[in-house]
């Protein structure tokens, strides 16, 4: 079964929608269903959301930490700890590192930053987008090379 098949129960049906301001006769005529008077009744009336009828609202009564910064820049990082799966002389890229799980798929247009937590093992070919100094002493010193993009 799917959505496109559902269809009301035997006997059942779909209730008609209302037909607001068609008459007195309608029983939805005048004023719509709106009431007499009142914000609620005119055209664009009502109130913002969060508003609590003048008691001061929620979000204003919770302390505020921090800032956000605009102008910060979002990386993906891999640790040289994690390029020892790899096999030797393999070269790694950001797509290898999505296809063995290491970076997410929804992140593949963030620029990729290796960072020298951990050994490599073995030599290895590394492209990214930045290397931190000690990383890419490390993997020079392994006998591999690391790539700027």
């Amino acid at each position: 079964m799917k959505l496109n098949n559902l269809r009301p129960a035997e006997g059942g049906g779909v209730k008609a929608r209302k037909r607001l301001g068609r008459g007195t006769a309608s029983g939805q005529g005048k004023t719509a269903g709106r009431g007499q008077d009142g914000q609620k009744s005119r055209s664009g009336g009502g109130v913002r959301p969060g508003f609590e009828g003048g008691q001061m609202p929620l979000f204003r009564r919770l302390p505020k930490r921090g800032c956000t910064n605009v102008f910060r820049k979002e990386w993906n990082v891999i640790n040289l700890n994690d390029l020892n799966q790899f096999e030797k002389g393999q070269t790694v890229t950001i797509d290898e590192l999505i296809a063995s799980g290491r970076i997410k798929k929804s992140k593949k247009d963030v620029p990729l930053k290796v960072l020298a937590n951990g050994e490599l093992d073995h030599a290895v070919t590394v492209k990214a987008h930045s290397f931190s100094a000690a990383a890419k002493e490390k993997i020079e010193a392994s006998g591999g090379t690391a790539e700027v993009i």
